[in-house]
């Protein structure tokens, strides 16, 4: 049964649940996976690694558009070579009919080529016509390893003329994503925001990738909070108490919350299995 916190603000959960992106990690079984799984109106967003070229992401972008999805590669600057590679990607995308891309940073190190962060890559997407109507942005609710806090806000505020939205980096702390969304738009940076959650993934494999996608504070969390860390080992994580209390506070309407994007790990059936599950329990769902 869900959570009492969850129940009781289910339309507005639901209406995230509804809104919702299925994150991937290009592997050889992912392609097969996602077609088993995952309804053909969900958005797929597909990451890309400083361990391969940011073609393994075209790929798999270009084959799972061609399977009729909504496909969202992330293209990121530091694996471009430079404004040639990034043109050649673009006319890839663009050919599989995709029409929306995230642009991270990335953490290759060193860079690829000229690229060190995404607003240069914003600006020359922008000089090649705007190719892409929907354009998304990093925002980190809790501290980046490598960037201080005031300087993530206020790269938001450089790149929200060159982007659509922002897709919120994964984070376990209710509060801490609810004071981030209205410090966000504090700054008068208004762009909706997908939230990022982290799904119904195993536990173990959860703090395994949690420190691999950089999420330096809230392994700090886990390991601080230690009733916290002890029901995530004794029961494994649930998302949906962090996804009813994240609902009660700034909910989908005036924050500017427009959906979740959700952290699969690959685990894709679990993950929409859960999803099915929690709309077909919530009030509005």
């Amino acid at each position: 049964m869900a959570r009492l916190s969850l129940t009781a603000r289910g339309p507005a959960a639901a209406a995230l649940l509804r809104s919702v992106r299925y994150e991937v990690i290009p592997t050889p079984t992912i392609e097969e996976k996602v077609v088993d799984s995952v309804p053909i109106d969900v958005t797929v967003t597909v990451t890309a690694s400083p361990a391969k070229p940011i073609e393994t992401t075209v790929e798999l972008a270009e084959r799972l558009a061609a399977r009729g999805y909504r496909v969202v590669p992330h293209v990121s600057a530091r694996l471009l070579k430079g404004r040639d590679h990034l043109t050649e990607v673009v006319e890839r995308l663009r050919a599989a009919g995709i029409d929306d891309v995230f642009v991270p940073a990335g953490d290759a190190d060193p860079p690829a080529g000229e690229y060190e962060g995404s607003l240069p890559v914003l600006i020359d997407l922008e000089s090649l016509g705007a190719p892409f109507p929907r354009v998304g942005i990093t925002g980190y609710p809790e501290s980046h390893p490598a960037i201080d806090d005031d300087v993530t806000v206020q790269s938001m505020w450089d790149k929200r003329s060159h982007a659509t939205y922002i897709v919120s980096n994964l984070c376990f702390d209710p509060a801490t994503i609810s004071d981030w969304v209205k410090r966000v738009r504090r700054r008068g940076v208004m762009l909706p925001i997908q939230m990022g959650l982290a799904g119904p993934v195993e536990r173990a494999k959860l703090l395994t990738m949690a420190t691999k996608v950089g999420v330096g504070q809230s392994t700090r969390f886990l390991t601080q909070h230690a009733s916290f860390f002890t029901r995530l080992m004794s029961s494994g994580y649930s998302p949906e108490n962090l996804l009813g209390k994240v609902a009660g506070t700034v909910g989908a309407g005036e924050a500017g919350i427009a959906g979740l994007h959700v952290f699969t790990f690959n685990q894709v059936a679990e993950t929409e299995r859960w999803r099915q599950d929690l709309l077909g329990r919530l009030p509005g769902g």
